[in-house]
């Protein structure tokens, strides 16, 4: 442990401390450990624990002599692996056993004690984290695998019999890179009380879950990752905090990182506190958990939840049930600032991360450097994009030609941000069904249109996330309590799904068209995107560098289109890469025979054009061959 000096203290009060889980919380001090919590309004302080029998008179801490209102205090003999907590008396008399803000480990829930741990670990992904820059570079290809640790996998043997980080880390990372995904999202791993939160209704900041293992197992599972060549992303929620009686709300004995008005302090609909980010003290708290992650657990990005809750001061409110900022908006002014000064810390200190935001209104320029005004994400869920997909692949497709402007919209505003396109965790369930359940018609038409409207994502400008189960056409909403049914893997209709998208994810890698420029109109031209009578949309995808340009063509309908005709670039021969109707993805077999020679017939603004056969319910991607 770094003591905590009075230049800490400084940048502590100024909200510029970016690495307060060197000086506060428990850390090993020669032959026991030392203490320090930040509770400025308590009357006094102890560290209660295995160590002392939790007697709060043992070891008191005492306050500092600034005006930090840090406590600190030693315990000799004190061990790793002990449990503890800070009992905290309160102006009132009134004393409460706290978990430790920045403990690095916690008993198992729902147990709460904060458990003296180490953080250190032999790290053996030099060679991934020399290349991560590249791997992670705007023009890269990133197709995301969306992950619940708790219910991917189980133990067959006992279903009910969580797996361990050391028993998953081998698994899913042969699994993701087999179906060749580059990066795995996790879904919170900090440490909640609530297993039916999966992590959003976070206690412990510093704390991977007990649930799987120890920190060091947690690191191992990174490591592995990466070992695999695929990069990490954690779901991380700065936007709100549970008011479990051990955590953080009224941590001591007032409203210290959350807000006292509940007009800007209580989420009306999850029933949480919202942390105070115009507190100085509390941006350092949340911009040190952050970079902890990234620094002592070799993350490689940050998902950041429910940004729109913290950018609205109305967000979920009725009128009356809300304080205007002081221009007499609706913006969250000191939310704002903190969001840029998340990302510009993080730029400076870790520029391969990439930051990402879960925010569902039209915010202005959120994935833009913050010294153009932006809030300095890298990327943005496109959360547009995938209302309006699921809604248009919902409906019969003999309605279709009446929404074509659904499909296409997106294109409209592709471009206003870097995006990620996301079919994730949010969207099977709560009643919402699985993606195979959300497709209409037999079961033949489900599956080919969930196929095309994989192909159709996939070749869609931004990058890709999908929820686990997704890639194999999972039947049931998804259960936080039970596995993935993976015998459905195994079955011909879910194993053709399976196999197309990890031909997905292999053909966006080898083509430098559908991943090198996923940010500007540049990389994207319409072919035909007016043709709503028969449903179909064809556009090429470019590549800014000149790599050979790729055509995509979506048949929404379950009607083939002999003869179709498409303008193109160039002549010659066209190599037909993907076609989700192919037999092997369960398909019906149509297509084109591998390719299609151009013919000099104008079409579409072009000089040279194909005629395709193209199938029912299919995507169909084709390249000119050199």
């Amino acid at each position: 442990m770094t003591a905590f000096t009075d230049f800490d203290g400084y940048l502590f009060r100024q909200g510029t401390h970016r690495r307060l889980y060197e000086n506060l919380g428990a850390h090993p001090d020669g032959t026991g450990w030392r203490f320090a919590v930040w509770a400025p309004n308590a009357r006094q302080v102890a560290v209660v624990g295995d160590f002392n029998g939790w007697n709060g008179t043992t070891h008191r801490l005492h306050s500092r002599s600034d005006d930090t209102g840090v406590w600190e205090g030693r315990v000799d003999g004190a061990q790793a692996g002990q449990r503890y907590k800070f009992r905290i008396v309160d102006g009132s008399g009134r004393h409460v056993d706290k978990a430790d803000p920045f403990a690095f480990a916690t008993e198992l829930p729902p147990r709460t004690a904060s458990v003296l741990a180490h953080v250190d670990y032999r790290w053996r992904d030099d060679d991934w984290m020399a290349r991560r820059t590249a791997r992670q570079a705007k023009a890269a290809p990133m197709t995301i695998y969306e992950v619940h640790l708790g219910s991917w996998r189980r133990d067959p043997a006992d279903p009910t019999r969580q797996l361990s980080y050391g028993e998953i880390a081998p698994a899913l990372a042969a699994y993701a890179g087999d179906m060749g995904f580059t990066h795995v999202e996790l879904l919170p791993v900090t440490e909640h009380p609530f297993y039916g939160s999966w992590g959003y209704q976070t206690t412990a900041y510093f704390a991977p879950t007990a649930r799987y293992g120890a920190p060091q197992d947690f690191m191992a599972l990174v490591d592995t990752l990466h070992a695999h060549d695929i990069g990490v992303i954690l779901d991380w929620v700065p936007s709100h905090f549970p008011n479990d009686e051990h955590g953080l709300a009224q941590f001591d004995g007032t409203h210290l990182y959350e807000h006292v008005d509940p007009r800007q302090g209580f989420h009306p609909e999850w029933k949480s506190c919202i942390f105070n980010y115009g507190r100085n003290e509390v941006r350092a708290f949340l911009v040190s958990s952050a970079m902890f992650w990234l620094d002592r657990y070799h993350v490689d990005g940050l998902r950041v939840d429910a940004v729109a809750s913290m950018l609205y001061l109305d967000y979920a409110r009725r009128p009356g049930e809300w304080i205007p900022n002081a221009h007499g908006g609706r913006e969250n002014l000191d939310a704002v600032a903190f969001l840029r000064e998340l990302n510009d810390a993080v730029a400076a200190s870790f520029p391969a991360v990439c930051t990402i935001a879960e925010e569902s209104t039209a915010w202005p320029q959120v994935s833009r450097p913050t010294a153009q005004g932006g809030l300095g994400f890298a990327l943005k869920w496109n959360m547009g994009w995938m209302n309006d997909t699921l809604a248009y692949f919902h409906r019969d497709p003999v309605h279709r030609r009446y929404h074509h402007d659904q499909i296409r919209f997106s294109l409209w505003y592709a471009f206003n941000e870097n995006f990620v396109l996301p079919l994730s965790h949010d969207e099977v369930v709560h009643g919402k069904g699985s993606l195979i359940g959300k497709m209409p018609g037999d079961a033949w038409q489900r599956f080919a249109n969930l196929r095309v409207l994989l192909g159709y994502m996939w070749a869609h400008p931004g990058k890709k996330l999908l929820f686990m189960g997704g890639e194999f056409a999972q039947v049931r909403e998804w259960n936080h309590e039970e596995s993935l049914d993976w015998h459905l893997a195994k079955l011909p209709r879910h194993a053709g799904v399976q196999a197309w998208v990890r031909d997905l994810n292999g053909t966006l890698a080898a083509h430098p068209a559908l991943h090198a420029d996923d940010f500007t109109s540049a990389g994207f031209s319409w072919v035909r995107h007016d043709d709503a009578a028969q449903s179909v949309l064809s556009f090429l995808r470019h590549d800014p560098q000149g790599s050979p340009p790729v055509l995509v063509v979506c048949n929404m309908t379950p009607v083939p289109r002999d003869g179709y005709r498409v303008g193109v670039p160039q002549g010659g021969r066209w190599h037909e890469i993907l076609n989700s109707d192919a037999g092997t993805y369960g398909g019906s077999g149509r297509g084109n025979l591998g390719g299609v020679t151009a013919e000099a017939v104008a079409a579409h603004g072009h000089a040279q054009s194909l005629s395709l056969a193209v199938p029912p319910l299919a995507c169909l991607f084709l390249v000119p061959m050199p």
